[in-house]
């Protein structure tokens, strides 16, 4: 029996009411509703009603509401195709090319993707729509990845790029540490992660840390007489934020490669902790919110329990992947929904997150969602279903199996500081770094058994390591 169907007391509250405090203890009600009346039910992923609640918005179109959406026809896109990889479901020939050609449609001629056909580019989107093409592209005419204009895209990242290491998400528009990890990501697969790009980045990121130990979305600059950026005072600009932290940990990870040793690091025990704390208690029933004293909300199922494998990759980084053992063969009890291994070694409590997702986040018409009697999305079903399957699988770097095979200079000639032996050099860090992430199975714990299983993530990117590792190895030009 879960530790969260025992006792269950309300969050504790001082002798003064706020429309917090109700909120939090209407939550709590619903949320105890939500467990069923026999404590040795099974929960159950309702995958079937998922499958047609992302196929009903793919194939019968999106209804009215999400009309002042229409800048986010990429994200969509992504949402959805990432949702069925992980419930382990593709796209049939047809309607692949037909998801290839919408999301070129929305490729910028100045470079990168904007939210839509005929819109402004934007980090943020072009972020999900190579995610996207990841999914559902593939190289040669009309796959999609050959039709991405590599180099106009990475003149409008370097037109973004401030001096204080940070990145507009947009012309005009507003820095953002979200931008930052979309450039890094896309940068990451498409192979021009060049040290101009990353220049100052590690120093912004720093500065974007609170003091409890999440981050924020920005920090503000100050320059000097001369413009010389200032080392300080770079304050962190709002309060720590999951989105913001994920984003945080995720570009420090894609830099690691390019960091010089004596880099001044964040404060990762700072953030564990914050983290740890973001999970809710007993009346929570294990789910994340994502920032203090807010209520869950399924979307950092993934956004702060994602960050946890982050952690633990930085950890293995910094140790040494090459001494970290992956075990292969699965246990018994990583299989099934048996007696549940009481040696707990995760550093959150992947069981109750489980419980939160199967028991709360799925709506009964299909799809996830927030919390219960919220409407279900595209957004919330990616992120829910990318929590869960976080909590289920270890995904960490391992050793290589493969070498690495030196290729001819890149034509686009990016960074011409560098030379021909230099470059090669970097783009090998930056992909066996990016693709030495794998699922160590013998460490998976599926709550309720086997059906209920989805497909590892990887960490860095949201995407099944065999996405993430086809695209980085057509543009690196590797066979592994």
């Amino acid at each position: 029996m879960s530790i969260y169907r025992q006792g269950l007391e309300p969050t504790p509250e001082d002798s003064t009411r706020s429309p917090t405090s109700v909120q939090q203890h209407e939550t709590e009600a619903i949320l105890a509703s939500m467990l069923p009346k026999d404590p040795n039910e099974k929960p159950v992923l309702n995958r079937g009603d998922h499958f047609k609640f992302l196929s009903k918005l793919l194939f019968r179109g999106f209804s009215a509401r999400y009309a002042v959406m229409d800048a986010s026809q990429g994200w969509f896109m992504f949402w959805i195709s990432q949702a069925f990889s992980v419930l382990g479901a593709g796209f049939d020939p047809q309607n692949r090319q037909r998801a290839i050609n919408t999301i070129l449609a929305s490729q910028h001629p100045e470079g990168g993707f904007g939210g839509g056909p005929q819109q402004a580019p934007h980090l943020l989107p072009t972020y999900a729509s190579v995610c996207a093409l990841a999914i559902v592209g593939r190289s040669g005419p009309g796959g999609g990845w050959d039709e991405i204009d590599r180099k106009r895209m990475y003149d409008f990242f370097m037109s973004l790029k401030q001096p204080d290491g940070s990145f507009r998400v947009a012309r005009d528009a507003e820095v953002d540490i979200r931008g930052t990890y979309c450039a890094l990501v896309v940068a990451t697969l498409l192979n021009f992660l060049t040290p101009s790009l990353v220049e100052g980045i590690p120093g912004f990121i720093r500065s974007c840390q609170t003091y409890e130990g999440g981050f924020s979305s920005s920090s503000q600059p100050y320059y000097g007489a001369d413009g010389s950026l200032l080392p300080s005072p770079r304050p962190p600009l709002g309060e720590a934020h999951g989105g913001y932290t994920s984003c945080a940990l995720g570009s420090w990870l894609l830099l690691k490669p390019l960091m010089a040793e004596n880099e001044e690091p964040i404060n990762v025990k700072s953030t564990l902790r914050w983290l740890a704390k973001m999970q809710g208690g007993g009346m929570d029933l294990g789910g994340f919110r994502g920032r203090t004293n807010k209520l869950v909300d399924g979307c950092y199922s993934w956004w702060v329990g994602g960050c946890f494998a982050l952690l633990d990759g930085l950890s293995a980084m910094e140790k040494g992947v090459d001494v970290v053992p992956m075990e292969t063969e699965a246990t018994e009890t990583s299989a099934n929904d048996g007696e549940w291994d009481d040696v707990e070694d995760d550093l959150y409590d992947t069981k109750a997150l489980q419980e939160y997702i199967l028991y709360a986040a799925q709506d009964p018409d299909g799809g996830m969602r927030d919390k219960p009697y919220k409407n279900p999305d595209a957004y919330h079903t990616l992120y829910v279903l990318a929590g869960l399957s976080s909590a289920q699988h270890q995904v960490r770097p391992a050793p290589l199996d493969k070498q690495w095979k030196d290729q001819p200079d890149d034509v686009l000639n990016l960074d011409a500081s560098e030379s021909p032996e230099q470059r090669n050099a970097r783009r090998k860090a930056i992909f066996e770094a990016a693709y030495r992430w794998k699922e160590n199975e013998s460490k998976s714990r599926i709550l309720g058994g086997i059906d209920n299983r989805v497909n590892a993530t990887h960490p860095l990117f949201n995407l099944t390591t065999s996405h993430s590792r086809a695209m980085l190895c057509h543009f690196y030009g590797q066979d592994f």
